[in-house]
This record gives C-alpha cells, structure tokens and sequence, in this order.
C-alpha cells in the first residue's frame, strides 16, 4: 500500500533525465525522489526493443524495491519502446516521456517541425503512431542526434566535437524552414544554449518537462498520493557510472545524495 510520504521513482538510461527531475522538484518541492541513472547501459536509443525492454523492467523492480508510489519513465527511448508492458506488468502508475511533435505541429507558420532524438525513438511504434496522426499538411524532419548523449554522459557537453554534431543535425532543419525543433531526448535540453546559438531567435525549442512535472502531479492528486507535509524533500541519486558528471549537474541544489551503485 503506497502512502503520500512514499517517494516518486524516476529512471533514465543516464543523467539525462535529471532534466525531468528539476522540474518535478520545482513544482513539488515537498516530494521524495529516487533517480535512477543507468549510465553504464547509455544510451539506450541504439538498442533492440527487446533490450530496452529488459532495462526497463530492471530498472523498475529497482525502484519498486525503493517504496516508489509512482515511477517516472525519464527517457523517450524507453517510453516509446517499453511503456505499455511495463503499465500492464506493474500495479503502480507511470509516466512516460514523448516528443512534443503534436502541440509544436499545432503552433508552426511554416508547416515544418524538426524533431531531434535517438534512433530508438524515431523508430518506435509509438513515435510513428503519434506522427501518423498529423495533418497531412505538416512536414516533420526527422534527425538522429547520434553521439550526444555519449558526450554529455563523458562530460563533454561544451566540447568541439559536440558543436560540431549540432551544426551537423541542426542546420539541415533550418534549410528546410523548420520554424519549431522538438527535443526528443531528455538529455537533449541541457544543450538547449548551444542550439540556440545556432538556430537564432526565430525558431522555438519545445521539450517535455514542464508538462511532465505537471502530468505527475495531476496523477498523484488523482490517486490522493500528493505529499502534503511541508518538509526538506530527500532527493537520491542512484548512478553506475562516474559520479563527477552527475555532482555537476546537481551541484547547486540542496538535499541531494548521490550514490554509486553497481547495477
């Protein structure tokens, strides 16, 4: 029986995630959480299904182990690839990550939307089922963003090599007149700078986070599971990998723990 003082799980395949997790904490500060970064396994996009599948259901006995009243699906690989078994398998709520092609396909002026994500993504059945469901008017300019994650899982987020890629992926989309990129990773975000600086003030970036963090709290007020004791929320972090990137990423918020674990 999950009570309100359970904490809310959260996994993705690396520190990507924790992108999610801000904007869960920001909206609800009173919540416990346990993130879940499965770095060693990043990233998860060049993976069969089956693969994915297997992580997942791994890294969801992980938290379940842990007292999670709800688990965060924090990856679109593992969203778009694992979801609905791990829904039909487990008795305890989840929310998944999905590109934002529907409301950025609602706003464009030019009818065309770039869509950056992982291979595991863009290929799934989900994404496809979403994208089928556009108008035929839209155009979608679909880009692997093959390589980041890697970078920024090895600390490398600043680097030459990653401009390099940006410059790579992105500037395909602006020659075709994408007015609207959608973030199809949750790692994605944390080079939200650098994009910009490539794409100007014309084109807007969506991610998912916001409306996540939203989505959660609807359902945990729904299920009458919202932590309404207004105390200093213990935030732990569970990684498989160097710590270092982790600790930076983290370093300016407060009741974090990070431990190592070989997982």
């Amino acid at each position: 029986m999950k009570s309100k003082q359970h904490p809310i799980g959260i996994f993705d395949s690396g520190i990507g995630g924790t992108s999610i997790w801000k904007e869960i904490h920001q909206l609800l500060p009173n919540e416990d959480t346990i993130y879940l970064s499965d770095s060693k396994n990043a990233p998860y996009g060049q993976k069969s299904t089956q693969e994915i599948v297997d992580l997942s259901i791994k890294n969801t006995k992980f938290l379940i182990d842990k007292g999670a009243k709800i688990i965060v699906v924090a990856c679109n690989t593992a969203t778009t690839n694992a979801i609905q078994q791990l829904r039909a398998n487990y008795d305890i709520p989840f929310i998944g990550i999905e590109p934002a092609i529907k409301p950025a396909s609602l706003k464009t002026k030019t009818g065309t939307v770039g869509i950056l994500a992982t291979k595991g993504t863009l290929n799934s059945a989900l994404f496809e089922k979403t994208t089928s469901n556009l108008s035929d008017e839209i155009t979608i300019v679909e880009q692997v963003g093959e390589g980041l994650v890697e970078l920024i899982e090895n600390g490398k987020m600043y680097s030459e090599e990653m401009t390099s890629l940006l410059k790579k992926y992105i500037h395909p989309m602006l020659e075709k007149k994408c007015d609207y990129i959608v973030l199809g990773c949750t790692h994605y975000p944390y080079l939200l700078p650098q994009i910009r600086k490539i794409t100007g003030d014309n084109v807007q970036i969506i991610d998912s986070g916001e409306a996540v963090a939203k989505q959660v709290k609807n359902v945990l007020s729904q299920q009458n599971l919202v932590n309404d004791i207004a105390n200093k929320s213990s935030n732990v972090f569970y990684i498989n990998k160097d710590k270092s990137v982790l600790e930076n990423i983290l370093k300016d918020y407060k009741n974090c723990k990070i431990d190592f674990l070989d997982f």
